[in-house]
């Protein structure tokens, strides 16, 4: 994490209200002014291959084409605060996480903009500033290979990623190489208490196979060198292979946010755009790729998937300090000397 991502961070940390009095409302949109416009510039953190459908069809509706920049949370920040600091921001709408956005909020690079259909969306998942609009959640739960693990011993719970059985064939992310498994892994007190860290304790005992972030974690599934994993339930339909995933009682998530800039260049089309996104037309494109929309009634093509959106719980993030304390404690934990 770099110095500035740091700084601004100590200095105020704003994450998404939960069940938090919205004190705006949506704003109506210009969809001449957006066709004048004609492109809207999108910094995010999604691979391109998943957005395309979304993309294409928004250029097909109103003529309008999105302009992409890809990259990690940390590198769209990144980007997008160097660019505001020097006076020549590049970007329309920026698109990450809550946490990370919000240093752009504390800057003022990104400014306050509902899209009438986000009001459709739960409470709970709104910025009570209308700034951070979130647009899909990401929950996180077991998974496993449907085809190496026999039926009877299929897991039923997180439990099960402890059991002894699966000794050496457990994938996760390394916890000290990516933020969000210390921030699932520190979560678990939600359910546990102090009882996590015992858990994480257990779960390095599993030897697993560590990785550098979710996204590998299927893959070493599907090819056999692990059985079992902690990811992403989405990647059942963003992955080919024979994957499944524990319904659990309650599965932690973060939402995804984006945000309009403040001085955007194409004001009228990030708004559409942003609108688009939110509408119903919108998040089906997201559902079909697998991603748990925020619109009613709108689920992936993915079994109980209602069910994992009426159990999300979103998870808090912790604080660099607090950051800082727990990788010293899960390092010794999960790298024995």
């Amino acid at each position: 994490m770099t110095t500035l991502i740091r700084s601004c961070l100590r200095a105020a940390f704003i994450i998404l209200c939960a069940c938090a009095a919205i004190d705006v409302q949506a704003q109506p949109i210009d969809v001449d002014a957006a066709k004048k416009e004609g492109k809207v510039v999108l910094y995010g953190t999604v691979v391109p291959q998943a957005m395309e459908s979304i993309f294409n069809s928004f250029e097909k509706k109103f003529g309008i084409k999105v302009e992409y920049w890809r990259a990690s949370g940390n590198g769209v920040i990144d980007r997008a605060a160097n660019e505001w600091r020097a006076g020549r921001p590049g970007y329309d709408v920026v698109e990450g996480n809550p946490g990370l956005n919000a240093i752009l909020k504390k800057e003022g690079a990104i400014t306050k903009f509902i899209p009438p259909s986000s009001e459709k969306f739960p409470t709970q998942f709104m910025d009570k500033d209308g700034v951070l609009i979130a647009w899909r959640l990401i929950p996180i739960s077991v998974l496993y290979n449907t085809e190496t693990v026999k039926p009877a011993d299929r897991p039923k719970s997180l439990d099960d990623l402890i059991d002894p059985k699966w000794k050496g064939k457990v994938s996760m992310p390394n916890p000290l190489q990516h933020a969000e498994t210390t921030q699932f892994l520190w979560n678990l007190q939600k359910f546990r208490g102090d009882k996590w860290l015992d858990f994480a304790k257990a779960l390095a005992r599993q030897e697993p196979l560590l990785v550098e972030s979710f996204a590998p974690v299927p893959n070493k599934l599907i090819s056999g060198e692990a059985q079992l994993g902690i990811g992403y339930i989405k990647y059942l339909k963003q992955y080919k292979g024979p994957l499944g995933y524990v319904l659990l009682d309650k599965h932690l998530t973060d939402p995804n946010v984006f945000s309009l800039g403040s001085k955007a260049a194409n004001p009228n089309a990030a708004r559409l755009y942003m609108e688009y996104l939110c509408s119903s037309e919108g998040q089906r494109l997201v559902a079909e790729q697998g991603e748990f929309s925020l619109y009613p009634g709108i689920y992936p093509p993915i079994n109980d998937a209602a069910k994992v959106v009426a159990t999300s719980v979103l998870m808090d993030r912790p604080t660099p300090e607090e950051f800082k304390k727990l990788n010293a404690e899960l390092r010794p934990i999960f790298f024995k000397q």
